[in-house]
């Protein structure tokens, strides 16, 4: 447990571990994620929970939370933006171009549960 008197950190947050990437996710607020394997309006628990701040006490997991998750409710499927990507050999006369676009699942932050109780 760390404490810290910092008003700006006063808002509780979680740093999570989803599809090989961190997210610092706080209640009420979207973010986009890889594509995941489920209906819109559904909701998504994730337990890989790396950090948890309450507002004013943090706790630190090695590597993740015992008891921790997040629900997260899907709001859409959705892609991202275009990326071209260029590939060219000087002097060969070789060029390619080709573009892509991210498949994203956009998720609404219900709540951060700390031992079975929510702390937002």
């Amino acid at each position: 447990m760390i404490k810290t008197d910092n008003p700006a950190a006063a808002a509780p947050y979680a740093i999570v571990e989803a599809s090989g990437q961190q997210f610092w996710l706080q209640p009420n607020r979207y973010v986009d994620l890889d594509r995941l394997a489920a209906e819109v309006d559904s909701s998504v628990t994730l337990e890989t929970v790396l950090l948890v701040h309450d507002g004013n006490a943090t706790t630190l997991g090695q590597p993740y939370v015992t008891g921790a998750t997040v629900e997260l409710k899907v709001m859409e499927h959705r892609r991202g933006p275009k990326l071209i990507v260029y590939k060219m050999r000087p002097k060969k006369k070789t060029r390619r171009k080709n573009g892509h676009r991210q498949e994203l699942t956009r998720v609404m932050v219900q709540s951060i549960n700390l031992a079975g109780k929510p702390i937002s």
